[in-house]
């Protein structure tokens, strides 16, 4: 998308209705304004829907190319702050996200299916976050993970990550038990509501594609490719489905962990899915205590200029939920 036509005062928006009944599927890029993979397959779609190679025939879609154009425009992850936590509507906005997410949540909750479309900074392999298991809990109550597992199946990638939410509230409850850090994150289990989180609180059901480091040139295909396979096994656009990318690796997010203070080390270089053996060090903190790996997992997100109070890693296992 022309970084020159793009304005912060509105959400450009792309919809194609097919004239027979079907689902209704939003496709999102750019939560993050750096992570341009999903942006510029959603433009290389647009343009096969434009010259007629591709038809949306049945249901609707709605294309955001880029759901924070001030983000977006700096070529950086945030405008004011981070689009994909504490997303809700209020009634009176503090930030710009805020005003963005008095549209875009809307926006969702018109919506049945979700394809959000992301990229990280580390290097890695394409991965597809999914929900929970259905349940009737009060974290994340979800009717919808039979069909959620078919979509994330089917979008060309063959890791699997769940436990989102449960290890974010986790990692709020051994914030609030040591107290409030000064720039801490939000201490609410809310905070980690992001657009599938939002979009499964309104009765619909989606999944985020990880499309690869920022500057893989593989990225925007992985998103293109994602997209196309949506489009067929939601029936909307009569397109070949590819059979899903087997054998498929599940993952469970089981622990976040947080950075305490500058002197936080690494103890080595790690990139996200780095594997770990039992009892491994992770990390040193500043006052000599060391981390260590409490079984054989994964780390994920490992953030080593993350903000004292914030983030620095996530700890994996297999996850119980084969896909």
């Amino acid at each position: 998308m022309s970084i020159a036509s793009l304005s912060t005062l509105s959400l450009r928006t792309h919809r194609f209705s097919g004239l027979a009944p079907g689902p209704k599927l939003i496709v999102t890029g750019a939560v993050h304004g750096n992570e341009t993979a999903g942006t510029r397959g959603i433009a290389r779609m647009l343009g096969e829907l434009d010259a007629g190679r591709v038809e949306i025939v049945r249901g609707s879609v709605t294309f955001v190319p880029v759901c924070n154009p001030l983000a977006y425009l700096n070529q950086r992850r945030m405008g004011e702050r981070n689009l994909n936590r504490r997303l809700q509507p209020t009634a009176t906005p503090q930030d710009y996200e805020d005003r963005i997410a008095n549209v875009l949540c809307p926006l969702l909750a018109a919506h049945d299916v979700l394809l959000d479309l992301h990229s990280f900074r580390s290097p890695g392999r394409a991965f597809v976050m999914r929900g929970p298991a259905d349940n009737r809990g009060l974290l994340e109550p979800f009717s919808h993970a039979t069909a959620e597992a078919r979509l994330a199946a089917h979008v060309g990638v063959d890791r699997v990550v769940d436990g989102w939410m449960a290890a974010y509230a986790g990692g709020v409850a051994r914030r609030r038990a040591r107290g409030l850090t000064p720039g801490a994150v939000h201490e609410d289990p809310g905070y980690g509501v992001g657009t599938t989180e939002y979009m499964r609180s309104q009765g619909g059901y989606g999944v985020t594609l990880e499309c690869g480091q920022h500057d893989d040139p593989q990225g925007p295909e992985v998103a293109y490719t994602a997209i196309r396979q949506t489009l067929a096994l939601l029936g909307l656009a009569d397109l070949p489905l590819a059979p899903p990318t087997r054998p498929f690796e599940c993952l469970t997010l089981a622990e976040v962990v947080d950075r305490h203070a500058e002197g936080d080390r690494f103890a080595k270089a790690w990139t996200s899915f780095d594997a770990l053996a039992a009892g491994e060090l992770i990390a040193v903190r500043a006052d000599g205590s060391e981390l260590r790996a409490p079984q054989a997992g994964h780390i994920v997100f490992p953030d080593a200029h993350a903000r004292p109070g914030h983030e620095w890693y996530y700890f994996a296992q297999p996850s119980a939920r084969p896909l």
